[in-house]
């Protein structure tokens, strides 16, 4: 399984002081069928503990998610903060799901190099 970061997604984790640890937590969950909702196309939310309390008053991910292959943290928000994603913001993920569950071997290293993405665990 390869996890990745968007750049946006690791400046907030860095802020928020959300860990690889943390990030790497939530996809195993994913991985073992804990999913926390799965939103369709790809596209699931999972819950990230805030230190020293529990994932119900954390934060939420997005993640761009295909099980024993990929994810891909693409946005982050604390829950007291937002209660939920709007449905025209799902729709964008759900497109950005089907180009970023596609891309081969070399687009992911162009990434990488570029800094769009940074590749975790």
């Amino acid at each position: 399984m390869r996890v990745f970061v968007t750049k946006p997604f690791a400046r907030f984790a860095d802020y928020e002081n959300i860990g690889d640890a943390e990030l790497l937590d939530a996809v195993r969950r994913a991985e073992d069928g804990l999913i926390d909702a799965d939103l369709g196309g790809g596209v699931i939310k999972q819950r990230i503990a805030r230190r020293g309390q529990g994932r119900s008053s954390g934060y939420r991910s997005i993640i761009v998610f295909r099980k024993a292959s990929l994810a891909f943290f693409v946005y982050g928000f604390a829950k007291k903060d937002q209660g939920n994603i709007s449905i025209k913001e799902l729709r964008a993920f759900r497109m950005l799901a089907d180009s970023m569950l596609n891309l081969d071997e070399a687009a992911l290293s162009a990434a990488k190099r570029n800094g769009t993405l940074m590749e975790i665990g």
